[in-house]
């Protein structure tokens, strides 16, 4: 009987230690009868962790929290956050813990975090657990999502607890390991801000510098400086969202992270049709975080950002006020500037092309699919075919044929370079119907669809032959997405 290595792991207490005012020491629940469902081996290599010592009953419990290292330090992190625009002060990790900080090997300091791990006391009336089909779709994104080259979150594993989860019904529980730059968001701000303790928020914001934007720290005003950098970040991490019609579902200020990488994905989904109106949320009843609504969200989003962080732009409140607008403002090109870039990429467009011809044929695109809710995955990745000569497999996707033809023309004479467009555009990204197969599966016991999706997705950009359903759209109609809790 083969027995499992030893697991080796040091986890630090930086944010316990530097903010014991946002941290409260918590144990996470006891795992009945824990099954591994899933694990990143590759993210555990980047990370210094053995993939088969995590399989073990050492690493079992490190995943599920109920066995953390010697010196560990466990915590329920507090924050705050506008939820569909509602100002909740006390919102923190309801059902989820940091075990600590680990440095990858790449000298890179990383959140380990769990997902569904029990009450804390932050749950506010919740049981604070998961069911497993939630947990496998952050595990199924997250791995997309960093395939695609998108900033994000990454599950390290999903083990299912052996304990029941009343939800609707009774589901399977489970636990997500999640691995992060960390998990500061804006509403970690938002909370510092309403304690009324301007040193609490001056820690914080150096603890951001430090961690994420250590150019700032060189700034003439650090703070702002750390602003502008967030804004940055989301600026671009919203445009390549948008990209590749991703709708994110729950853009509170508590899912806007500081560093810029994409968190939660609970209601979250791809869209196929293209339309800017789309969105699948069960929670989002007037689609306040639409498809097309995801800049201008992040841009109010970090509005209130910049209201937390007004104390420490400037000792005069109107003084403070202009600097964070003028910052602020930034958003917009910053984002527009991505957004064009990486329409020029998807195109193939040729370097030099002046940026209103560009933009001009990025514009007349969109027109286009949004008037045939053109499958916006399919499409650019079948623009490659039309690059190198062939037009129908991308025509055949358009029902205004005069029209297509019209695009494609224009687009073809500025001699797109087919071959960069395909290391940008994927066959395959987790197609929404696909996900809910694989999830029913999981759920019923089965979890053979759900590797073989997370193996499809986690190789975007290769089109491999057997796999054609990956690359279709879902049947038409109705698609709506339950945030877990």
């Amino acid at each position: 009987m083969s027995v499992a290595p030893a697991l080796t792991v040091a986890l630090g207490d930086r944010f316990a230690r530097e903010l014991p005012e946002m941290a409260v020491p918590w144990q996470a629940a006891e795992t009945p009868a824990p099954r591994l469902l899933a694990l990143d081996e590759e993210l555990a290599a980047e990370l210094g962790l053995d993939p088969a010592a995590l399989r073990g009953p050492e690493g079992i419990g490190l995943l599920t929290g109920t066995l953390v290292p010697e010196g560990a330090r466990p915590v329920a992190q507090a924050y705050s956050g506008h939820q569909f625009g509602y100002y909740n002060p006390r919102l923190g990790d309801g059902r989820a813990l940091l075990l600590g900080e680990l440095v990858d090997t790449a000298g890179r300091l990383r959140d380990l975090h769990l997902k569904g791990s029990g009450r804390t006391p932050f749950s506010r009336g919740g049981d604070g657990l998961a069911a497993v089909g939630p947990m496998l779709r952050e595990h199924v994104v997250s791995r997309a999502m960093h395939a695609l080259g998108i900033p994000t979150t990454r599950s390290l594993a999903v083990v299912a607890t052996g304990r029941p989860v009343r939800r609707e019904t009774l589901l399977p529980g489970a636990v997500l390991a999640r691995v992060a730059a960390s998990h500061l968001r804006v509403g970690s701000f938002q909370y510092a801000r309403a304690t009324g303790d301007d040193g609490l928020l001056r820690r914080l914001a150096d603890h951001a510098v430090a961690r994420h934007h250590p150019a700032a720290a060189d700034a003439d005003n650090r703070y702002l400086a750390l602003f502008e950098a967030v804004v940055a970040a989301q600026a671009s991490l919203v445009a390549r969202w948008m990209l590749v019609g991703f709708v994110h579902g729950v853009m509170n200020t508590d899912n806007v992270t500081i560093s810029g990488e994409t968190i939660d994905f609970g209601p979250c989904a791809f869209m196929e049709g293209y339309d800017e109106d789309t969105w699948y949320s069960s929670v989002d009843q007037g689609g306040r975080y639409r498809y097309g609504n995801q800049p201008l969200v992040a841009e109010w989003d970090l509005a209130r950002l910049a209201e937390a962080l007004l104390p420490l732009l400037a000792a005069e409140q109107e003084q403070a006020v202009e600097l964070a607008v003028e910052a602020l403002q930034r958003f917009r090109p910053a984002y527009d500037a991505a957004l064009l870039t990486g329409w020029r990429a998807k195109l193939g467009l040729p370097e030099g092309l002046d940026d209103d011809v560009a933009r001009g044929v990025v514009d007349d695109l969109l027109a286009l699919l949004r008037a045939n809710k053109v499958d916006l995955t399919g499409f650019a990745r079948r623009l490659s075919a039309a690059a190198r000569g062939d037009a129908e497999p991308a025509r055949s996707l358009v029902l205004d044929l005069a029209a297509a033809d019209g695009w494609l023309a224009r687009w073809r004479a500025l001699g797109p370079d087919a071959d960069a467009m395909d290391r940008v555009n994927p066959v395959y990204v987790p197609r929404n119907h696909l996900v809910e197969e694989a999830l029913a599966a999981a759920t019923a016991g089965d979890t053979a669809p759900f590797e073989r999706l997370v193996e499809v997705v986690s190789r975007p950009f290769e089109e491999r032959p057997g796999l054609e359903r990956y690359a279709e759209p879902g049947p038409a109609g109705p698609y709506v997405t339950f945030c877990g809790t």
